[in-house]
C-alpha cells in the first residue's frame, strides 16, 4: 500500500523516499524512437502562479494518498490476521501484490509517456478508491471473504502500480528546473510526514473500527484523483516528441520492447547508472540496518518501545532532511553531493554495531535518515535535466522498481546474516558494503563531470 509514485526503501517509518521524477532538456543519444535536438522546457512557460497551485495540487495528492496508504498499510495484516490466517498466508499476500507491481508498472508507463498522463493517474486513484471502499464495507458487514478481500487489494496495488508509473515526470512538466530541488524536497518531505503520522493515525482508527482505515484510503484515493484533475498544466510532452503510437496488432515483443525502452536508456546514460546502482544500494542497506537494529533490540529484551523509538526518531530526522535539503545541497553539483553524502553515511553505520540501547540505535539511524535526503534531492533534479520527455515514465519506473526491489529483499537477507552470524557482525558488513558504495560514487563522479559544466567531486 505504498504512496503514489515513490520507491521506499522498505522501513517502516524511516531511510530513502526516492521521488524518480525523470525529465527533460537534453538528447541522451540514439534511442527507440527520434528525440528531435533538445527536449524544450515545457514548464518554464507556465504562468508563476499556476506553478505554485499546480505544485500545491500536486503534493496534496502525494501526501493524502501517502497518508491513507500508511494507515490501511500498518492494519492490513492485523486484519488478516485476527480472521485466522497465518503469517505465512500473510506474507504470500504481500508477495502477490508486490509482484503485481513489478509487473503493470513498466506496461502503464508506456500511455503515459504518449501523453496520457493525467488520465491513467486520475482513472488508477478512482479504481483503487474503489477497491479500497469494498475492502471497507466487507470488513464493516462483518462477514469478509477471504477472496473478495484478497482480490480487492490486488486490484487496488495494481492500480496504485498504475499511477506510480504515469506520476514519475509529473515535476518536470509542472515546474522550471530553478525550481526543481526545493519542490522535490517538499514532496519527500510529505511523504516522510505521511509515514510518521500515517500508522499513528491507522492504529487509532483501527480501534475504533477495523474498517475505517481502509475508509480513510478510499477518501485519499478520492482527494488524490481530484488534485490531479484540477491541474491545468498539460502532463504530457509536446507531440513531436512523444513516442510513436504503436499498431494495434502489434506483437508481445514489440510491446515489451517498448515498455523496457527505459532500460535501454539507463545502459547508455553514465549519469542513469549511477543512479540505478546508488539508489538500490543504498536503498538495500538501509532496509538491512533497520530491521538489523531491530533484531538487536529484541536480543536486548527492549519489546516493541525499542523499536518504536528508533522508528520516530528516523521518521523525525527524515523529515528534517527533506526539508533542509535545498539550503543544505544548494547549488552543488549533484555528484558531489552524492560522494560526500555517501562517506558521511560510513561512520554511523559503523557506529550502530557499537550501540546498547534504544536512543543509541535511534541517534544513528536518525542521522543516516537525515543525511539521505541531500543526496536524493540533488540526484533526482540532475535525473530531471537527463532524461528525454518520450521516456520519463518508462525509465523513472525501472530505477523506481529497481530500489524497491532492493529494500524488499534486504530484510530477508538481514535476518539469515543475523541468525548466523548475529546483528552486530552484520551491522558492520553493512558499513563496510556502503563504504564500498562510497568509493565507487568516489571513483564515478568525476568522469561525470567532465564536459558537463558541473563542479568535480
Amino acid at each position: 500500500m505504498a504512496s503514489h509514485g515513490t520507491a521506499h526503501i522498505g522501513t517502516p517509518g524511516g531511510g530513502l523516499t526516492a521521488r524518480l521524477t525523470p525529465g527533460i532538456t537534453r538528447e541522451t543519444g540514439p534511442g527507440p524512437y527520434p528525440v528531435t535536438g533538445s527536449a524544450p522546457a515545457t514548464a518554464s512557460a507556465v504562468p508563476p502562479a499556476q506553478v505554485r497551485r499546480d505544485m500545491r495540487l500536486f503534493w496534496c495528492a502525494g501526501t493524502c494518498d501517502a497518508l491513507g496508504s500508511q494507515m490501511s498499510g500498518l492494519v492490513l495484516p492485523l486484519l488478516l490476521l485476527s480472521l485466522g490466517r497465518t503469517p505465512a498466508e500473510v506474507g504470500a499476500v504481500a508477495g502477490v501484490c508486490a509482484a503485481a507491481t513489478l509487473i503493470l508498472g513498466p506496461f502503464a508507463a508506456v500511455p503515459a509517456d504518449r501523453g496520457a498522463r493525467k488520465k491513467v493517474m486520475v482513472g488508477a486513484a478512482l479504481v483503487s478508491a474503489a477497491a479500497m471502499t469494498g475492502v471497507a464495507l466487507a470488513v464493516r458487514s462483518g462477514a469478509v471473504p477471504m477472496a473478495v478481500l484478497i482480490g480487492a487489494v490486488l486490484v487496488e496495488r495494481s492500480a496504485t502500480s498504475c499511477y506510480e508509473a504515469a506520476s514519475l515526470g509529473t515535476v518536470a512538466l509542472v515546474c522550471p528546473p530553478a525550481e526543481h530541488r526545493r519542490v522535490l524536497s517538499r514532496l519527500q518531505a510529505g511523504e516522510r510526514g505521511a509515514l510518521v503520522l500515517g500508522p499513528a493515525l491507522g492504529g487509532l482508527l483501527f480501534q475504533a473500527g477495523r474498517w475505517l482505515p481502509f475508509l480513510a484510503d478510499a477518501l485519499s484515493y478520492v482527494v488524490a484523483a481530484g488534485c490531479i484533475r484540477a491541474l491545468r498544466t498539460e502532463l504530457a510532452p509536446p507531440r513531436e516528441q512523444r513516442p510513436p503510437a504503436g499498431s494495434p496488432h502489434r506483437t508481445w515483443r514489440a510491446v515489451a520492447a517498448e515498455a523496457g525502452a527505459g532500460v535501454a536508456l539507463i545502459r547508455r546514460e553514465p549519469l542513469l547508472r549511477l543512479a540505478l546502482g546508488w539508489l538500490s544500494a543504498v536503498n538495500g542497506l538501509l532496509a538491512a540496518l533497520y530491521y538489523t537494529t531491530v533484531f538487536a533490540l529484541q536480543d536486548q529484551g527492549s519489546g516493541a518501545a525499542g523499536p518504536g523509538l528508533v522508528l520516530a526518531l528516523a521518521g523525525a530526522a527524515g523529515l528534517a532532511g527533506a526539508l533542509l535539503a535545498p539550503q543544505l545541497a544548494g547549488r552543488r553539483s549533484p555528484t558531489r553531493v552524492l560522494v560526500v553524502v555517501s562517506w558521511l553515511m560510513v561512520p554511523p553505520a559503523a557506529a550502530l554495531a557499537a550501540a546498547r540501547d534504544a536512543w543509541q540505535f535511534g541517534l544513528l539511524f536518525g542521522l543516516l535518515c537525515l543525511l539521505t535526503p541531500l543526496a536524493t534531492v540533488a540526484l533526482q533534479a540532475r535525473i530531471i535535466q537527463v532524461i528525454p520527455p518520450g521516456l520519463q515514465a518508462r525509465t523513472g519506473t525501472v530505477l523506481a522498481t529497481a530500489s524497491g526491489a532492493a529494500a524488499a529483499l534486504a530484510p530477508a537477507l538481514a535476518g539469515l546474516a543475523a541468525d548466523r552470524a548475529g546483528p552486530e557482525t552484520t551491522l558492520v558488513v553493512c558499513a563496510v558494503l556502503l563504504a564500498a558504495v562510497a568509493l565507487h560514487a568516489t571513483w564515478a563522479a568525476p568522469a561525470l563531470t567532465r564536459g558537463t559544466g558541473e563542479e568535480p567531486a
